[in-house]
C-alpha cells in the first residue's frame, strides 16, 4: 500500500471516529486496522449494480399513462429502503474488520530499541571452574550464560532485537535477530563449551557479528551508527579462525557498529571441568589479550569491560544495560481492547428491520 493512500485511509477513519463519537455517541478513538476501510466504495458498487440490474418484481401494465396519472411508479420505495439496509449493514461490518478502538488507548509513537548482537566464547577455556554460585564453583561458561540470558531477556522485553553468535574454532549464529525471549533463552541453553571447538576465533566472531547486527549494508564509515551493536565476551587471545582481530575490526569500524568488549576470568592457573562436567586434576592457564579486547572497543567507539569475578559479571552487563539506550520512531499503534459491540449490534438490527420489510411490509403478487 502506498504511503499516500494509508495516509488518506488514515486521514478518513480518523474522520469516521470523530463522527461517530459526536453523533452517535460510541466510545471509538480510531481504527486499528484502517485499510479494510477501503473496501467500502467497492460494497457500495456492487450494491448499486446489484439493485440496477435487479428485474421488476411487477407485471408490465397495459395502461401506462393511466397508472402514472394514478400515482403509480416503477420505483419501489420499500425495495429501496431494503437495499439501504443492507448497505448500511454492510458498512458497519467492514468497521468491524477495521478493528475500532475504545476510548481507553494510548497511542505509542516511540519506544527505545536497537539491534544487538550477543558474542559468546564457548572454548574449552571457558570450562575454567572460576565463577562461584550457590557456594560452588561454576565454570565460566555456566556464568556467562545465566547473566547473558538475563541480559537477553531484559533488552527484548525493552523492545530490542538480539541475535546470539557463539564462537571456538569457528563462530557460528546460534540464533539470528529475533524479538522472542523464550527463543534466545533456548538458544543459550544449548551452548556448550567446546562445541564450536577449543580455540578462540575472535576474529571470525566479530566478523560474523557485524553481519548478523546488519553493519555490512553500510557503505562507508562515518562513527558508530546508532541502534546497532555488539557484545563480544571471551576469557581469551584469538588463536584460530581466518579473520584476525584487527580486520573484523576495521570491518566493525568501517560499518559504523559499535562493540563493547567484556574479559572474563582471572590471572593464573585454574582448575578445569572436564566433557561431562566434572572437575579434572590438573590445573591449566589461560591468559587474556586484553589490550586486543581494549583496542578492539576503543576503535569502535564501544568500551572494555573486565571481570574478573562472577559478581563483576553481572554489573559489567547491567552497566551496558544502562549505556546503551537509542530512542527511534516506531509506528504508532492502539493499545487496548476493540470495541466492535456497537457496529455488530447496528448491522444485526440494519439486517433484522431489513427481512421485515421484505418479508412482511412488501407483497408481491405470487
Amino acid at each position: 500500500m502506498s504511503e499516500g493512500l494509508a495516509a488518506a485511509l488514515q486521514a478518513a477513519s480518523d474522520a469516521l471516529a470523530a463522527a461517530l463519537r459526536s453523533v452517535a455517541g460510541w466510545p471509538v478513538v480510531g481504527f486499528a486496522e484502517p485499510q479494510w476501510l477501503a473496501l467500502a466504495p467497492l460494497v457500495l458498487i456492487w450494491l448499486a449494480a446489484c439493485a440496477l440490474h435487479r428485474g421488476r418484481p411487477a407485471l408490465a401494465w397495459p395502461a401506462l399513462a393511466e397508472a402514472r396519472a394514478a400515482g403509480g411508479s416503477f420505483i419501489d420505495p420499500v425495495a429501496w429502503a431494503a437495499g439501504s439496509l443492507r448497505g448500511l449493514a454492510a458498512l458497519l461490518l467492514i468497521a468491524v474488520l477495521a478493528s475500532p478502538m475504545g476510548s481507553e488507548q494510548e497511542v505509542r509513537l516511540r519506544h527505545d530499541g536497537l539491534d544487538l548482537v550477543l558474542a559468546v566464547d564457548a572454548s574449552g577455556s571457558m570450562r575454567a571452574l572460576d565463577a562461584e554460585g550457590s557456594g560452588a564453583p561454576r565454570t565460566r561458561l555456566d556464568l556467562a550464560k545465566e547473566v547473558v540470558a538475563r541480559f537477553a531477556r531484559h533488552r527484548v522485553a525493552d523492545g530490542d532485537r538480539v541475535a546470539l553468535v557463539v564462537f571456538g574454532d569457528r563462530a557460528f549464529t546460534q540464533c539470528p535477530l529475533a524479538s522472542d525471549g523464550a527463543l534466545l533463552a533456548h538458544a543459550l541453553s544449548r551452548v556448550e563449551a567446546g562445541m564450536a571447538g577449543e580455540a578462540t576465533a575472535m576474529g571470525d566472531a566479530l566478523a560474523l557479528s557485524v553481519k548478523r547486527a546488519g553493519g555490512t549494508e553500510v557503505a562507508g564509515g562515518s562513527g558508530p551508527r546508532a541502534g546497532r551493536l555488539i557484545v563480544l565476551l571471551t576469557d581469551g587471545r584469538s588463536n584460530a579462525g581466518r579473520v584476525p582481530p584487527e580486520v573484523a575490526m576495521a570491518l566493525a569500524r568501517d560499518a559504523g557498529v559499535r562493540v563493547h568488549t567484556v574479559g572474563i576470568g582471572g590471572e593464573g592457573r585454574v582448575a578445569m571441568a572436564n566433557d561431562r562436567g566434572g572437575r579434572r586434576l590438573e590445573l591449566e592457564r589461560h591468559d587474556l589479550d586484553r589490550s586486543t579486547l581494549e583496542r578492539i572497543a576503543t576503535e569502535t567507539g564501544g568500551r572494555h569491560f573486565a571481570a574478573r569475578s562472577s559478581s563483576d559479571l553481572g554489573r559489567v552487563y547491567d552497566e551496558i544495560d544502562q549505556l546503551e539506550r537509542v530512542t527511534r520512531d516506531a509506528p504508532p499503534r492502539l493499545l487496548g481492547a476493540p470495541v466492535p459491540e456497537p457496529f455488530l449490534a447496528t448491522a444485526g438490527g440494519l439486517l433484522l428491520l431489513q427481512i421485515l420489510l421484505a418479508r412482511v411490509v412488501q407483497r408481491r403478487l405470487p
